[in-house]
């Protein structure tokens, strides 16, 4: 994973578009970009954009952003696309481990309902949308075992204050300016620094400045290795040397993540 496209839900030539993109993930959004009066219709296209692209290969993975838990419109949001098996849902205005939760419960039930693999879909929560979520990330580990990754309304957060604590992928929101790439580009090697390993786009062009931002280089690679090479040396060792610096366990995870997301 490292590149996340938010597609609107009621345009079929947006999404699309979406597929030959080049990102990981869409997010097909029934939330912000979608008026209240298209709510209906959007939920229609979505999951018949779901049950078209279900079974291809290839395909990105297929991510719903639905309305919130406190809006009075998720439930409809579940009940029109989950007969379609989307691979994940996306909760915006999380507060916490406790909203993760309780879309865990309700998607328990929906997955009976239509006969889908129990625990099949993975939640990817919003966390700081609203103050209360801000005070409750320290929440969301153990939460659910659906939970793959959090992501964040604001782009001043650091990747360390839930994700890293929850042992899921930190994931950077949405730079605005679609047509600046050099901007994207700066702000991708900021994020990767402060520990994300994915962002959210919106706009088709991001993607590959996003996706290659995002892969880890050679170097890097070459790095990990060196550093679970080291730990594996030494069973038991709270701390190594690596080429002068002394690593501790967190490093270790880190590199076993790297390369998880280089595929080795």
């Amino acid at each position: 994973m490292r590149s996340l496209l938010f597609v609107p839900g009621d345009s079929p030539r947006k999404l699309e578009k979406g597929l030959m993109s080049g990102a990981d993930i869409l997010l097909i959004d029934l939330e912000d970009s979608v008026a209240l009066p298209a709510k209906e219709e959007a939920r229609r296209v979505t999951s018949e954009f779901l049950r078209e692209q279900q079974a291809k290969t290839g395909r990105p993975r297929l991510f719903v952003r639905v309305n919130g838990l406190t809006t009075g419109l998720i439930d409809a949001d579940l009940d029109g696309v989950m007969g379609a098996g989307p691979d994940g849902i996306v909760l915006p205005k999380t507060v916490g481990g406790a909203d993760v939760a309780h879309l865990g419960a309700k998607l328990a039930v929906r997955e009976a309902e239509f006969g889908l693999e129990d625990g099949a879909t993975r939640i990817l929560a919003i966390a700081t949308e609203n103050a209360a979520g801000v005070f409750a990330l320290g929440t969301f580990a153990g939460a659910s075992h659906r939970l793959m990754g959090l992501t964040w309304g604001g782009e001043d957060l650091s990747a360390d204050l839930g994700a890293a604590a929850a042992g899921v992928d930190a994931v950077d929101s949405v730079f605005t300016n679609f047509r600046d790439m050099a901007g994207l580009e700066a702000e991708c090697r900021a994020a990767r620094r402060d520990g994300f390993v994915a962002k959210m786009a919106i706009h088709p062009a991001q993607v590959p400045v996003i996706n290659e931002a995002f892969t880890p280089s050679p170097e890097a690679v070459e790095r990990a290795q060196a550093v679970i090479e080291a730990f594996r040396n030494n069973p038991g060792a709270g701390v190594v040397g690596v080429n002068g610096e002394m690593l501790d366990r967190p490093h270790l995870l880190r590199a076993e993540r790297l390369l998880r997301r280089a595929g080795l």
